[in-house]
């Protein structure tokens, strides 16, 4: 498995040439397959023209580049109306908010890793709060939206610590899995609370939000105080889904 960071930036090199035909610019995401199924590509002679290679096109992704059969492997963006689509769709993992189905906000999105052979997304790391991160199975996403990740299930407070403890800039990250429960409890809903609270007090709205009978309830530009938070819960998830996707 391959992080984002580990293939955006990197150079692409052509296998039958032997050199460098330029480097991955960033990565197209196709919500309805939870895969990537284009890198776009850079390169300091393109000026105007956007290309990209098709991910079945890739050899191989190793530590220090990616390479492709030959340049005929990258493509003009006219060539692949499929590749316009999906860029139109504005899918951008990283950053965006995880709402389970019921309405409940789970965190935002740091990292997500990647099937270096498919292209198949397995994993997205995310961050509650001032909590450590946590990765969640790309198994329990039900749809990548612009901004917004919904799970499957109902979100539960329970984590089980998985996988290696990795040492980076001298600090040791345990990364941990979530499990997902059908079996609410008081516990997870406060906790939930906590959270959703974290994640958007101090953030400051984008856009108007107005709530089901069409009446403002936040303004553009207003700053959220936990107060605000707690009376805008009255007016129901739908004012909440759509406030938590119209902050800074």
């Amino acid at each position: 498995m391959k992080k984002s960071v580990e293939i955006i930036g990197f150079p692409i090199i052509s296998i039958s040439a032997g050199e460098e035909i330029g480097r991955v610019k960033s990565m197209v995401i196709n919500p309805e397959k939870g895969s990537v199924d284009f890198l776009t590509v850079e390169h300091e002679d393109w000026q105007v023209s956007v290309k990209a290679i098709p991910f079945q096109k890739i050899i191989g992704i190793g530590k220090f580049a990616i390479t492709v059969e030959s340049t005929h492997s990258i493509l003009d963006l006219n060539e692949i109306p499929i590749a316009n689509q999906l860029i139109n769709k504005k899918v951008s993992i990283i950053g965006s908010q995880v709402m389970t189905r019921v309405g409940e906000l789970v965190g935002e999105i740091t990292e997500y890793d990647v099937n270096e052979k498919n292209g198949q997304i397995t994993s997205v790391d995310v961050r509650a709060g001032n909590q450590d991160n946590f990765e969640v199975s790309s198994e329990y996403i039900i749809t990548y939206g612009e901004n917004l990740l919904i799970l499957n299930e109902e979100f539960s407070t329970r984590k089980e610590e998985t996988g290696d403890v990795e040492e980076k800039a001298s600090q040791v990250e345990t990364k941990k899995t979530i499990h997902f429960s059908t079996t609410a409890n008081q516990k997870r809903i406060d906790d939930l609370d906590r959270k959703q609270d974290e994640l958007l007090e101090g953030k400051q709205a984008t856009k108007d939000i107005v709530n089901s009978q069409g009446e403002t309830v936040v303004t553009e530009g207003a700053v959220l105080t936990k107060d605000g938070i707690d009376q805008l819960k009255r007016f129901g998830p739908s004012v909440m889904v759509e406030l938590s996707m119209n902050v800074k």
